[in-house]
């Protein structure tokens, strides 16, 4: 039989619900290993986008919030006036975005980081005439090869381009590994610090992230802070990394089958719209509780197609609950999620305050 939950009977799908029973004991596990090997928890916020759950994040020892993009942060800010430290982890380019930038930094503690001299003189030309400096980060690339500086000469000659740069500061050192690259972590990171402390320049930070290996974030000892996103909600990608069980997936997608036009296959209302088109690494496109012989082998963007070996046992009507591959990118695909829990006996709607917000 379809999983099925009484609370959500009466949703109009494919909706998106957030349990946040589930959420709250995924921020409180995070932060009890992070306190016990004393790294300070800065979560990202573009997994939920909502100030509402920044907030139970803060209150459970956070000391900031980790945003991607400028009118994310401005959109978070605006909306709690408990958020008062963001780190942006993105490079910021053009005039339009860094006047932004400036008018959020008198609004909060703001850091941002940089991988370039390009970068770094963009912020300085923009930031030499405020009143305080802004706080800058040195990105490493650790072996995830996206952005970074790819060696720690690299990462101290740029240090001191920025402490040297009118208008902005050192921050510290920032790096998105590889999962379970600590190792990787901890021999850059570790050199990198040494080579710009040999100059006379403090790091004061060493800020790493990734929910994959956060429970193994203290094999890099170096790092000083920790920035997991996803952790807040799981889904089924940290699922089969075993970093979670399908009981801590806080997220998950509620559709209705809408045809059953064969034996052994059914469609339902959630497509890629919906679901998202993410594999990472993964067979389909989602895991259907209760279901898990029945597999989500196709999406368009309105249908998802669901098959299985034998009889799918499906009839037009029935109602699935779906943990999605990737739960960061069905935040950004809705308006609104519905919470439960805490304690509601209905589902209540909850903006999602910063979607679309990727400038």
């Amino acid at each position: 039989m379809p999983y099925s939950d009484p609370r959500l009977d009466r949703l109009n799908t494919p909706a998106v619900v957030v349990d946040l029973d589930i959420a709250r004991r995924n921020i409180e596990r995070f932060q009890a290993y992070a306190d016990q090997h004393g790294l300070k928890v800065r979560p990202h916020i573009k997994t939920h986008k909502l100030p509402a759950i920044a907030e139970m994040q803060l209150a459970a020892g956070a000391v900031g919030i980790t945003c991607q993009k400028v009118s994310e942060a401005e959109a978070m800010v605006a909306a709690s006036p408990a958020i008062r430290d963001v780190l942006i982890t993105y490079n910021i380019l053009g005039s339009e975005k860094l006047d932004h930038l400036a008018a959020l930094a008198t609004r909060v503690s703001l850091a941002v980081v940089a991988d370039s001299a390009d970068v770094v003189d963009g912020l300085s030309a923009r930031f030499a005439g405020e009143p305080a400096p802004l706080k800058v980060f040195v990105e490493c690339n650790t072996g995830a090869n996206r952005c970074g500086v790819s060696t720690p000469e690299a990462a101290a000659e740029l240090a001191a381009r920025i402490a040297a740069a009118p208008g902005l500061a050192l921050g510290g050192l920032m790096t998105y590994p590889p999962a379970r690259g600590e190792a990787r972590v901890q021999a850059f990171m570790s050199e990198a610090k040494a080579l710009i402390e040999s100059k006379g320049i403090a790091v004061e930070a060493v800020t790493s992230g990734g929910s994959p290996s956060m429970m193994t974030a203290a094999d890099a000892p170096v790092a000083t802070e920790y920035r997991p996103g996803t952790y807040v909600y799981n889904d089924r990608s940290l699922v089969a990394f075993g970093t979670c069980s399908l009981e801590d997936c806080a997220l998950t997608v509620v559709a209705t089958v809408v045809s059953v036009p064969a034996e052994n296959r059914a469609i339902i209302d959630a497509g890629s719209k919906a679901l998202t088109s993410d594999l990472l690494g993964l067979s389909g496109y989602g895991l259907v509780l209760g279901r898990e012989d029945i597999a989500i082998d196709q999406l368009s963007e309105e249908h998802g197609r669901l098959v299985s070996e034998g009889p799918i046992g499906l009839k037009v009507g029935d109602r699935l609950r779906i943990v999605p591959n990737h739960a960061c990118v069905v935040t950004n695909l809705v308006d609104a999620v519905h919470v439960i829990g805490e304690g509601r006996s209905q589902p209540e709607a909850w903006p999602v305050v910063a979607r679309g917000r990727i400038v």
